[in-house]
């Protein structure tokens, strides 16, 4: 099932949903037709040529300048069109084509987290003050476009961008050439795939800004989060009171917007803001959108293709890992070239007491802090007050029209997360459209708090939900009232892996450990969008507050933070590929939490994190500044996985351009120079093979260490690697032998011991 951010608005939740169901009636009309590596580096003659193919299908130019929606040539060659099904099998029979693609819809997946990741200025030799804060490095953001006015946006101390950039600042509805600057130095805005679908918008139904501007938040909220410029006394209605930054202030902004807030994000259009951001000359793109599971084949999906076009140019792609957790096999965005990132916890809690009527308290978490507290109102538990004709289940859950109004107003109801209502916004819009005087949502333990700020709610566990059971039963009037809810920082066990946070192992290819690596997601402060309360839309006044902040929670949050954390470390290692980028994180993330205690996984029940949760671990920013090791990849061994992946060499060959010598041998797949190794089915001695390169002092010895874990017997060969000024790459085989599924990370293998100035440390990788 499709998954929104809890703070999209209920009408176009809804809408989208709609619009998501009618989609799978009916097929797509829109067509993404691939074609590969661009074969002239003319863009006007590939053009031509997509007009061409087009017009040879539909029996004339005429025709196919209706037909033809994008041309996609500067990153890569292909285009999308209006087609019918017919019309596509034809193009499919085109020798120059590799794949026709129907358009896909996908879905969009701080003060503190960049304190607690210890990227903070005082830091002398740290990652921030090393990289200079980003200085020199141009984020591209896929999102739901950005607000511009925001003090995150700021372009205060910023330089006149490079002159390598060849992006435009695209005019359109509320936005004009004057919103760039520089910091944002770039922003387009892409509808036609999604129109082609669901029909025209426009500006005067009072939801959508035909331009780069954000109605939604989200983009707002993970562009500040990447990048924003410092904010003092930031906070959210009180909460999370700091200093609001992105993790590098210094880097510039470019904007792509794809995602809409009445149907998601159209594959067609993302494809064109992937060939528009190649052009631009961006040197991260972050992504916090995907398609929920079943997975498309990597040449079916638009982002894959995109990212992949993008890492053969240097481009570091950084995507959510979904948000349909704690399952297994849920993870998207499964690509051995992007970096998949999975939500993890921080330090602040924002409690909330309850005080009943006996005068014992139970202590939640909540965002409201409004009127109506340190009052008490009486209390019912949802299962008691159904509506006629609604079972005790759904009303137990507080589901939309289950409640008897008269019951429920001026009462706080209680309502416990059921299998099918898991969401404590719905119950609060379901007592709050009723007249209820507030809501106490019994759940599953989670630190992230998904109750709404703009109503009484108070999210609490099931063990507190039970207890005000008991008191209830006890009492002949029983009452409750709120406490205003307060920031608490330090007192909550972190990181821990979020319970929404999809989990692998990947579906699409078990072989290639998904997510990559864990990141801040749950209950981040950033600068958000005022119109997405559906206010300033069709006001004249588009300028609101400096800084609207929203607390929020997802992959989608975590995302950014590492594509922030990219943009450091590009700063400091220019001539590293995105491959090394990525080894350099995953090898030096913890999979310990801030007291040494192993990383937990929220889950039914709780557990002890692997790396089907996090990955590599926690990123660890300061780290990955000298990871002594790296794995690194060339875009051909991409080349090699996707053959013994057993794709269709033809199509390959088109992909690249460049003829590549490789073999359909399932050894390739483990072989892959990730920097973990899986073997989804060990039940014989498989051996393994990796090489590494020497990124630490030039004279190194690194030394096998191994920890096999029990059932599983490892060795290496050669057990002693010997680095100096001409040996800097060195291969390593590591023989394995077990009885399951087991995911090996190469730092159980190694690790090092160096000479520097007579003295003797050693660390893992």
């Amino acid at each position: 099932m499709a998954s929104f951010p809890s703070s999209w608005p209920c009408g176009v939740v809804l809408a989208l949903l709609c619009s998501l169901f009618l989609l799978g009636l009916a097929s797509s009309n829109v067509y993404i037709v691939y074609m590969g590596e661009r074969h002239t580096d003319e863009p006007n003659l590939l053009e031509d040529s997509h007009h061409q193919i087009l017009s040879d299908i539909l029996g004339s130019k005429e025709s196919a300048k209706e037909s033809i929606l994008y041309s996609y040539k500067h990153g890569f060659s292909g285009f999308a069109a209006v087609l019918s099904q017919s019309q596509a099998k034809l193009i499919a029979d085109v020798p120059e084509v590799v794949h026709v693609v129907p358009n896909r819809i996908l879905n969009l997946h701080t003060t503190r987290s960049w304190d607690f990741l210890q990227v903070k200025p005082q830091i002398v030799d740290g990652i921030l003050s090393e990289g200079h804060s980003g200085l020199g490095t141009i984020i591209g953001v896929m999102d739901t476009g950005i607000w511009p006015e925001s003090e995150s946006f700021k372009d205060d101390g910023m330089g006149k961008f490079p002159s390598r950039w060849k992006g435009i600042c695209q005019e359109g509805n509320r936005f004009n050439r004057s919103h760039c600057n520089r910091k944002i130095i770039g922003a387009r805005w892409y509808i036609k795939g999604y129109e082609a679908e669901f029909g025209k918008l426009s500006p005067s139904d009072g939801i959508e800004f035909l331009s780069p501007r954000d109605a939604v938040g989200h983009g707002t909220h993970t562009s500040s989060t990447a990048s924003g410029a410092e904010v003092k006394n930031a906070n959210f209605r009180g909460l999370a009171q700091g200093i609001a930054r992105g993790g590098a202030p210094s880097s510039w902004l470019a904007i792509y917007k794809v995602c809409w807030a009445t149907g998601g994000c159209s594959s067609a259009d993302l494809l064109a803001a992937f060939d528009d951001a190649i052009f631009d000359g961006v040197d991260i793109i972050s992504a916090s959108l995907g398609s929920p599971p079943p997975l498309s084949t990597y040449v079916d999906d638009a982002l894959a293709i995109g990212s992949f076009h993008a890492l053969a140019r240097g481009i570091s792609v950084v995507c959510s890992a979904g948000n349909t957790g704690p399952y297994p096999q849920t993870v998207i965005n499964t690509a051995p070239w992007v970096m998949t990132v999975a939500a993890s916890t921080i330090d602040p809690d924002f409690p909330a007491v309850i005080t009943l009527g006996n005068n014992q308290t139970v202590v939640g978490q909540s965002f409201y802090t409004g009127r109506g507290l340190n009052k008490f109102h009486p209390i019912v538990y949802g299962a008691d007050i159904a509506a006629t004709n609604i079972d005790g289940t759904s009303a137990g859950s507080c589901d939309l029209e289950t409640l008897n109004a008269t019951l429920a107003r001026g009462k706080v109801i209680l309502c416990f997360q059921s299998r099918w209502q898991r969401s404590a916004a719905i119950a609060s819009k379901s007592v709050l459209e009723i007249n209820g005087a507030g809501v106490i949502f019994a759940q599953f333990p989670t630190k992230d708090v998904s109750c709404p700020w703009s109503f009484p709610c108070v999210q609490v566990d099931f063990e507190a939900g039970t207890s005000l059971l008991t008191y209830m039963a006890a009492s002949r009037k029983p009452v409750v009232k709120f406490s205003f809810s307060k920031t608490v920082i330090g007192q909550q066990l972190a990181p821990e892996i979020a319970y929404f946070s999809s989990r692998g192992p990947s579906s699409l290819a078990p072989s290639v450990l998904k997510p990559d690596i864990a990141a801040p997601g749950v209950d981040i402060l950033a600068s958000w969008s005022p119109a997405s309360s559906y206010k300033l839309l069709n006001s004249p006044q588009t300028k609101a507050s400096p800084f609207n902040s929203k607390i929020d929670s997802g992959t989608s949050m975590a995302c950014p933070h590492i594509s922030g954390i990219v943009a450091l470390l590009k700063g400091i290692h220019p001539k590293w590929s995105p491959a090394a980028i990525k080894s350099a994180l995953v090898t030096t993330a913890s999979m310990k939490d801030e007291y040494g205690q192993h990383t937990v996984a929220e889950g039914a029940p709780h557990k002890q994190a692997d790396p089907f949760d996090y990955g590599g671990g926690h990123v660890d920013p300061n780290k990955a500044l000298d990871p002594g090791l790296i794995y690194d990849i060339k875009p051909s061994d991409y080349v090699c996985f996707l053959y013994a992946m057993g794709y269709n060499s033809t199509a390959i060959r088109l992909m690249t351009r460049v003829h590549t010598p490789c073999h359909k041998s399932a050894k390739f797949l483990r072989n892959l120079n990730l920097p973990s190794i899986t073997l989804p089915e060990l039940k014989q001695r498989m051996t393994v093979s990796r090489t590494v390169t020497n990124v630490g002092p030039v004279n190194s010895i690194y030394v096998a260490r191994v920890q096999a874990p029990a059932g599983i017997d490892v060795s290496v060969e050669p057990w002693i690697l010997t680095f100096n000024s001409t040996t800097k790459k060195l291969k390593f085989k590591g023989s394995i032998v077990g009885l399951w599924m087991r995911v090996i990370e190469p730092r159980e293998l190694m690790y090092m011991c160096s000479m520097t100035n007579g003295r003797d440390f050693s660390f893992w990788i």
